[in-house]
């Protein structure tokens, strides 16, 4: 049984898994609209959510956990300073998923795992 069981493991191994939901995730805040499957988009999205939540406290033990997870200066700042004021006054909820169709090959269902844009 898969009681309070939240993590989706894909067939792969936790390291395999972990570098998928970090290239998942910095896919998204680099173009702010990926394709992906619907469970991958899913499971990102928790990442996505804790993060622009840690972003919107602009401190320096917010910065250091977003950069402990994507490893890029750059885009810590573009989060911090420019993604995450977008959603200042919003209590979560900050991505959305919008199911296409199934995928040609393996059919799986295919989403479009986007931002939401705020102000």
């Amino acid at each position: 049984m898969r009681h309070r069981v939240k993590l989706k493991r894909f067939g792969r191994p936790s390291d395999q898994r972990k570098a998928l939901m970090k290239s998942l995730v910095r896919e998204l805040f680099i173009h702010e609209t990926i394709v992906t499957s619907t469970e991958k988009a899913k499971s990102a999205s928790m990442m996505v959510e804790k993060m622009i939540t840690h972003a919107l406290r602009k401190d320096l033990s917010a910065r250091r956990y977003v950069n402990s997870i994507l490893n890029d200066r750059r885009l810590t700042n573009k989060i911090v300073d420019e993604i995450a004021p977008r959603y200042d006054g919003r209590n979560g909820g900050y991505t959305r998923i919008l199911k296409l169709r199934k995928r040609r090959g393996d059919g799986a269902e295919l989403a479009i795992f986007q931002l939401i844009k705020e102000k």
